[in-house]
């Protein structure tokens, strides 16, 4: 039998103690100098306790080796193998592999959770869409009614936006984006109930409209608070490419839905996939109210540090957060004005074509309701790619030293004149065949969807600081065109009967129109490559102060000219 020999506690590794199953290690003396965790074959595996009761019983193992007490050492097999042994289902690797999300940073579950909120804001927006016509059968509504009732969407929509980034901004983006995803999954799921009654129909819809409104501005803020700016434009792409993706899987789950259940099975199941969002989304919260972990950390140099505030001391700040907020230098700037109008006008087509086009294929295609929705999946399928492209395309040109205001202007005008070429073809009589209509407005559209990389990222370049309330600014104006744009386009549609006179040359105006008013004006007030400067990135407005921040590259390296600026604006601030 061989002897067991003592040794001091310092010449081992310290390690739980061994349980009866490993018993046998004792049996084999083996030297210090062994035991060192250096790379090696044979070098101890450890075993990882995973119930609660083993985890608490290794601290206090711990605390009384801390002391002197317990001499440990290494776990390893009696085959000598090196491995550990999986003899328990409780013995398993350093840290669960499930669910796949689990170690991601932090910032890439929320910019995820927020991406499947704007999936099903589309999903909520489109299926009114679809359901019209059926609704409309059911009701006698004519065009003029009809557009009417889509059109209230944007009434709420409209009144919520710069509240939702005034919002954002005192309580953030995150606490204002849950709240309302919950506010328009209630009022859809209300729409089946009140669609006989006129004023209580409209009302729900704008419930919708005022709760997705908010939405945009929340995730501006959670962007720009969350998101370094070498992966900005990324961010904004996948958060805003939901929608598209939300579109899609809305005009595929609305016919099947009405011709097998009815149409009020649509607005049931949408608003019950919000409301499970929205408990979803509140896991996500109390996992990062745990305390950071080390798989949550965010190691970016360059990303801005993200400031907690609680409910009572966001609601001492309502009254005086108005106040500071530099108003005059918004509006005197031309960049903004800029911004203003080029939200309007890429609206206008925007709204538009997703609330007509569904009808547009049924009547002057002559598609049934099922081929009318496939079809009008091809749209924002093909966006899905394009935001792909373009948000790589864009971080590419930013990387390399292209600058910012540059890049904004290329993307930008990218989806304003693609669409109004498609557009001009599709409504002048070439003698196209449906499908090769159907082709060109597809493909216009979709590569509108490079403003998610012009436009939508200006108000993060221009000011961090105030992006919510910049987008909550031109949104609010964006949203005319959902009020006036889509109900205008029913009636003159009713007075006309022309599909190209209604629909498609107001579009066209507001796309050339507006490509020259952002090529001419637009700017991020930075004017060069540098990651700005304005609170985390951003070239900052008129009169606001900005802190020195050594921002870092992709690369590594650090901008010294960002420096400098920002230690020159801060002079200049004070």
């Amino acid at each position: 039998m061989a002897s067991l020999r003592l040794m001091r506690a310092d010449e081992l590794c310290l390690l739980p103690r061994p349980t009866a199953s490993q018993s046998s290690l004792f049996n084999t003396p083996f030297r210090a100098h062994r035991t060192q965790l250096a790379a090696s074959k044979n070098r101890p595996k450890f075993r990882v306790l995973s119930s609660i009761r083993e985890r608490e019983a290794a601290v206090k193992e711990n605390e009384r080796v801390a002391k002197g007490e317990v001499p440990l050492v290494p776990v390893r097999d009696p085959d000598d193998s090196g491995r550990v042994s999986s003899s328990s289902a409780d013995e398993v690797g350093f840290d669960g592999k499930w669910p796949p999300w689990k170690n991601l940073p932090q910032r890439y579950k929320l910019i995820g959770t927020t991406s499947l909120a704007f999936v099903i804001c589309n999903m909520d927006k489109v299926n009114l869409s679809v359901a019209i016509i059926p609704m409309s059968h059911q009701f006698g509504w004519n065009s003029s009614v009809a557009g009417l009732v889509q059109s209230s969407f944007f009434w709420g929509y409209a009144l919520s936006q710069l509240p939702g980034g005034w919002l954002a901004k005192i309580f953030g983006g995150r606490k204002v984006l849950e709240i309302g995803v919950l506010v328009w999954s209630l009022a859809t799921a209300l729409v089946p109930v009140l669609a006989g009654f006129m004023p209580g129909l409209l009302l729900s819809r704008i419930l919708v409209g005022i709760g997705e409104g908010v939405s945009p501005s929340a995730a501006t803020d959670l962007i720009a608070r969350k998101m370094p700016l070498e992966e900005r434009s990324r961010a904004v792409s996948f958060v805003f490419g939901g929608l598209s993706v939300g579109s899609v899987t809305g005009l595929l789950l609305a016919p099947p839905l009405i011709q097998n259940f009815g149409w009020e099975s649509v607005f049931y199941l949408f608003g019950f996939l919000g409301i499970a969002w929205y408990f979803g989304f509140q896991l996500i919260e109390q996992e990062e109210h745990k305390g950071p972990s080390v798989a949550s950390v965010s190691f970016s140099r360059s990303q801005p540090m993200y400031m907690n505030r609680s409910w009572d001391t966001s609601l001492k700040e309502l009254g005086g957060t108005l106040k500071d907020v530099p108003w005059k230098a918004f509006f005197k700037t031309p960049a903004v004005w800029a911004m203003i109008y080029t939200h309007f006008c890429g609206s206008w087509g925007h709204y538009t074509c997703l609330s007509w086009l569904p009808t547009y294929f049924s009547e002057e295609l002559n598609l049934n309701l099922t081929e009318a929705a496939w079809v009008s999946i091809l749209p924002p399928l093909a966006s899905v790619f394009v935001t792909s492209v373009a948000s790589q395309f864009a971080d590419n040109l930013i990387s390399n030293g292209t600058e910012i205001t540059k890049v904004r202007k290329i993307c930008q005008s990218i989806a304003f004149l693609a669409p109004a070429i498609c557009m001009t073809l599709s409504s002048v009589d070439l003698g196209l065949e449906p499908w090769e209509v159907v082709g060109i407005l597809t493909g216009g559209l979709a590569l509108s969807s490079f403003a998610l990389s012009g436009l939508y990222c200006t108000h993060q370049d221009m000011s961090p600081e105030y992006a919510s309330i910049l987008l909550g600014i031109t949104n609010t104006v964006g949203a005319v065109p959902g009020i006036i744009g889509v109900a205008l386009t029913g009636f003159v549609l009713d007075s006309t009967h022309s599909w190209s006179i209604s629909l498609f040359a107001p579009s066209i105006f507001f796309y050339l129109t507006g490509t020259i008013v952002w090529l001419s004006f637009a700017s991020i007030l930075g004017g060069t490559d540098c990651p700005a400067v304005s609170r985390g990135g951003g070239g900052g407005l008129p009169g606001e102060a900005h802190r020195p921040v050594a921002v870092t590259s992709v690369g590594g390296g650090v901008h010294s000219s960002c420096i400098i600026r920002a230690q020159r604006s801060l002079t200049m601030a004070r």
